[in-house]
């Protein structure tokens, strides 16, 4: 008697793809800040299928990106620090457009201690000292985008306040380039009001742009680059696509039979 077949090995399941998601920006150095830190995000995870998609401004677009993707499962991992419309509607929306995918959003990337890490050693860039934080005429404005989504600025608040700790002690005032108040000029004022007139402006941005570049120029002494390609942005990412990977598995989506 013919002996059967041996059994063929199963083969490994491929990680879902990461989809980072930039929001776009008309700055060119936007799109050439966002590749590197995928780059670096790729050296720290080799063999992860790493896409990007925008949500506007720049190509690839995300709805594009996904319609590209081969049918699985793929990970939204938003490359913006809170809460807000862009990660509570576009995404999902975007996502809609994908019947292909099985697809999980992952949490946007702030609040997190990896980026006060990546704020802290901007701002040491910048021209930072431990002393300053002794100095009773320092202060900090955390520049961040701005959102209407009180979610949002609650999260804005939370990472002000573990750079506040990171930084020793000295106040740290969240402020938006857009959309909330204050604005960064207004919360310079706030802090020159209470004898801070030695203030820094730190850029909660993920790459660079006109509200970063807007928010710098408003600063009486020193402004740090956004976080850009800071390594513990691109071990971030890779902590929120862990997360939502570790999440249980999206069900297929139906395609509706048609009439």
């Amino acid at each position: 008697m013919t002996p059967p077949p041996p059994s063929s090995p199963l083969r490994p399941t491929s990680p879902p793809t990461l989809v980072a998601v930039a929001h776009g920006s008309r700055d060119p150095n936007a799109l050439r800040t966002v590749t590197a830190l995928l780059e670096r995000v790729r050296e720290l995870r080799p063999g992860l299928d790493v896409r990007l998609g925008h949500i506007e401004l720049n190509e690839p677009l995300l709805t594009g990106t996904l319609a590209d993707l081969d049918p699985g499962q793929a990970v939204l991992v938003p490359l913006l620090l809170g809460r807000g419309y862009h990660v509570k509607y576009d995404l999902p929306q975007a996502a809609a457009t994908a019947p292909h995918l099985r697809t999980r959003i992952a949490a946007p990337l702030g609040p997190h201690p990896l980026l006060v890490e990546a704020l802290y050693a901007r701002l040491t860039e910048a021209g930072w000292r431990t002393s300053d934080a002794t100095h009773r005429g320092s202060g900090v404005v955390l520049a961040a985008a701005g959102s209407r989504d009180p979610q949002s600025a609650a999260d804005t608040r939370r990472t002000a306040a573990l750079l506040g700790e990171r930084l020793g002690g000295v106040p740290v005032i969240p402020a938006y380039a857009s959309a909330a108040s204050p604005t960064v000029p207004e919360a310079l004022r706030a802090l020159a009001a209470r004898g801070r007139h030695r203030a820094a402006v730190a850029s909660y941005f993920t790459a660079p742009g006109r509200f970063a570049a807007q928010s710098a120029a408003a600063a009486p002494w020193i402004a740090a680059a956004p976080l850009g390609t800071h390594p513990a942005l691109a071990r971030l990412l890779l902590l929120r696509y862990d997360q939502a990977v570790a999440t249980r598995a999206p069900a297929p989506r139906r395609q509706l039979a048609s009439a």
